[in-house]
């Protein structure tokens, strides 16, 4: 009797060591994160290269009163949305994944879910490429070598989960701001003063109308994937704020970095503003680790939304994930500038009807039942959305294909309410 005790205690240790700390299938009861750990996660998110790189398209396109107006107006709203999200991940405790069964029903998520994996999958993509591909040119190393190397490397540490994103984001966050700030210092010392940074006629052109799109188009895509880390937070208070820090504040001021260098030395690429600074070393450290950290919250993303999917476990679906990442990484990289239009269009949507589904039927959302198989409106007013934006030719992309999708289910919801009440 006691030997078959002490078999029992052994298996019970397993099943305790064995509990999913990512809650990829359910509700979060564990694992919750300070706001400081949750604003870490969600900074290095967003202290991304190509944040950088589209900063530094504004800093040779814009006068300085039209960059300050763009990167205001642009991140402003992206805060809004990615704050919104941001509560109900934490007051529901659902991943994005396990949110959208409740918005398109249990067999219509695959939809969303489906575009979500395939887009954060070629983010992580794109992410190998942009610091594979300078070592390549700078060392002399094949790019399609360097590729694999970092993409199995970032691999391993994203099947870490919660964690991964937190040790790299303690690590990148303070590096790039070293960094980015002594960049900027440097630049602004070389035409004497900040007042001399922005010339009152660039050598591009961009109007204020692309200027907005370029900026909520950079990390719109990446914002609707909030809930999946703020979900962790301890109160809705914290995982607003730690968004909004990230989203605001952190967009800012990484598009901040790209713009000032940039509009000094005439070159558009931050990676190229830092080697003619003779920051080459620090350069490669330094935007390692931030595309590492960021990539590290693109492949858990999709690993989330293709263990939705498949049922398969985190771990197996992060691997594969980033075996597809890395294998299309350079095609991705060259075409770049289309892949982000198609972020910016499809996504979106997807994170509008969401928040209208989740303050019309809040308490479908505090339940583990999944009522429909299909929410059929939901869907509509995403491709609505979608068809709209791509055919409207005037005004931001991301910002048609959100309001559309947004007015077309608010008003589907409001006639379905009103017809239930009149039954």
């Amino acid at each position: 009797m006691e030997k078959n005790s002490l078999v029992f205690d052994k298996v019970a240790q397993v099943n305790v060591t064995e509990v999913d700390t990512e809650f990829a299938e359910t509700k979060v009861t564990g694992n919750y994160q300070s706001f400081w750990q949750l604003m870490m996660v969600l900074v290095g998110f967003t202290f991304f290269s190509p944040s950088m790189l589209a900063g530094g398209q504004l800093g040779v396109s814009l006068t300085a009163k039209n960059f300050m107006i763009a990167i205001l107006l642009g991140n402003l709203f992206l805060a809004v949305y990615t704050g919104v999200l941001a509560y109900i991940g934490q007051r529901t405790g659902l991943n994005l994944d396990l949110l959208n069964r409740k918005a398109f029903g249990t067999r219509g998520a695959a939809i969303p879910s489906l575009l979500m994996g395939i887009t954060q999958t070629g983010w992580f993509g794109v992410g190998i490429s942009m610091i594979a591909i300078p070592l390549s040119k700078l060392m002399g190393i094949n790019s399609y070598v360097l590729v694999i190397i970092f993409g199995v490397m970032m691999t391993i540490t994203a099947i870490k989960g919660m964690e991964a994103l937190k040790i790299f984001s303690s690590f990148a966050v303070p590096l790039i701001l070293i960094l980015g700030f002594y960049s900027v210092y440097l630049s602004v010392n070389e035409v004497n003063g900040l007042g001399n940074v922005f010339s009152d006629t660039p050598m591009n052109s961009l109007t204020l109308t692309q200027a907005l799109s370029i900026v909520i188009g950079n990390f719109i895509s990446g914002g609707t994937t909030t809930p999946n880390f703020t979900r962790f937070g301890k109160s809705a208070q914290q995982a607003i704020w730690a968004t909004v820090v990230a989203f605001f504040i952190g967009n800012i001021v990484m598009f901040a970095f790209g713009a000032v260098g940039a509009s000094v030395y005439g070159v558009a690429d931050i990676f190229d503003v830092l080697v003619i600074q003779n920051l080459t070393f620090l350069a490669i450290v330094t935007l390692t680790v931030n595309v590492w950290s960021t990539n590290n919250n693109a492949l858990y993303t999709s690993g989330l939304a293709i263990t939705s999917l498949t049922k398969v476990p985190l771990k197996l679906t992060t691997i594969l994930s980033g075996t597809i990442g890395t294998v299309f990484a350079i095609s991705l990289y060259d075409h770049f500038v289309s892949y982000l239009n198609i972020l910016g269009v499809i996504i979106p949507p997807v994170g509008m009807v969401l928040i209208i589904d989740y303050f019309f039927n809040k308490q479908a959302y505090q339940t583990d039942v999944n009522i429909k198989s299909w929410n059929m409106p939901a869907l509509v007013a995403v491709a609505t959305g979608v068809i709209v934006s791509l055919l409207l030719p005037v005004g931001i992309s991301a910002v048609n294909s959100l309001v559309v999708s947004g007015l077309v289910y608010g008003v589907l919801q409001v006639l379905n309410k009103r017809g239930n009440n009149e039954c």
